[in-house]
């Protein structure tokens, strides 16, 4: 089969950052499933592993995260998907990634396609929505019921961003009013049309941005760009009791005791802690994943899709690299078709 993948941390101008190469198609075992590969999108988490690092790898490093494609082979403990099923998910960080023809991944962390969506539109949504709904419902604990998010507020930091896309969706439909930060037209006119009813620049001093809107605190804080440079917002706008949640790595140490006279709670989100461990609710991926798939298919959730690259080649993926690299980009970019 067909891949793409790299043995050094090149410049993404460089040809050999990403090259194709030809491997064996893996054999499901257990709990597997053999996908065809149809459509890849690209996230920030695939610039992360390909730039980072020295060394030079002995084999090709294959990443991909997102992926929509049909099950051709299934593992002998298989029970949730058939040969045949359409398919999207988000993957593990511990196995080769969906940047080959065809890829091997756990039936617990897959869902079923959203009917109403095409192959890009699908490969879009997985790893977004995953951490979306795992830092909103699980790590803040935000209630599903409407009625019970009556005038509470959520500040989402980098609403425009494929993350930011999907929270700000999750988030109004379960009743918060959402503030969404945003820095360019743009990105301000995106966030509002999905669902944001306020919007503040994060180039410029939160703090004052949220209370120019008449709210001295928030209930809730959805930090998903630069932890670093708004902690000592962050822990400013959280209401006493109120909760916050990041998916941005620190790079220096953050003052937790910021937060004890408010006795606010601060969790992170990795959208990949449960397939990376194994954890017992592994497959809460998958019921999160049909969930996300039948509000797509309801119109209670737009696609982020917002630019599609064909065929699917290493030329393509490294220009997919490029737009996500600028740190501009808005929802999302996937490239579709292996040219056979």
């Amino acid at each position: 089969m067909k891949a793409i993948g790299f043995t050094k941390h090149l410049n993404i101008n460089n040809p050999n950052s990403l090259f194709e190469f030809e491997k064996d198609v893996p054999s499901p075992k257990g709990h597997d499933l053999l996908v065809k590969v149809s459509a890849v999108s690209v996230n920030p988490v695939d610039v992360i592993v390909r730039r980072s690092g020295h060394n030079t790898l002995n084999t090709p490093k294959v990443i991909g995260w997102d992926a929509c494609g049909v099950v051709v082979k299934v593992g002998n403990k298989v029970s949730l998907f058939a040969p045949g099923d359409r398919v999207f998910y988000a993957g593990s960080f511990k196995r080769p990634g969906s940047n080959s023809e065809y890829q091997l991944v756990d039936e617990r962390i897959v869902g079923s396609a959203p009917k109403k969506l095409s192959n890009a539109e699908a490969a879009a949504m997985p790893l977004t929505s995953l951490t979306a709904y795992e830092a909103l419902f699980e790590q803040l604990s935000i209630p599903q019921d409407k009625s019970a998010n009556t005038g509470k507020t959520i500040l989402i930091i980098n609403g425009a961003g494929g993350v930011g896309s999907i929270a700000t969706q999750l988030a109004a439909n379960a009743g918060l009013t959402v503030i969404a930060s945003a820095s360019r037209l743009e990105s301000i006119n995106w966030v509002k049309k999905l669902g944001a009813k306020y919007t503040v620049n994060h180039r410029k001093n939160l703090v004052n941005e949220v209370r120019t809107l008449g709210y001295k605190y928030v209930d809730y804080i959805l930090e998903l760009k630069d932890i670093d440079s708004h902690w000592q917002e962050i822990c400013e706008l959280i209401k006493p009791e109120g909760s916050i949640a990041s998916i941005t790595e620190n790079k220096r140490p953050i003052n937790l005791r910021l937060l004890t006279p408010k006795k606010a709670t601060f969790a992170w989100e990795w959208m990949y802690t449960k397939s990376y461990y194994h954890t017992s609710d592994m497959q809460t991926q998958h019921d999160i994943l049909d969930e996300i798939s039948k509000q797509l298919d309801q119109g209670k959730l737009q696609c982020t899709l917002t630019q599609s690259l064909l065929p699917l080649n290493a030329r393509n993926l490294r220009k997919a690299h490029s737009l996500v690299e600028t740190g501009h980009m808005i929802g999302k970019v996937v490239v579709s078709k292996w040219n056979n």
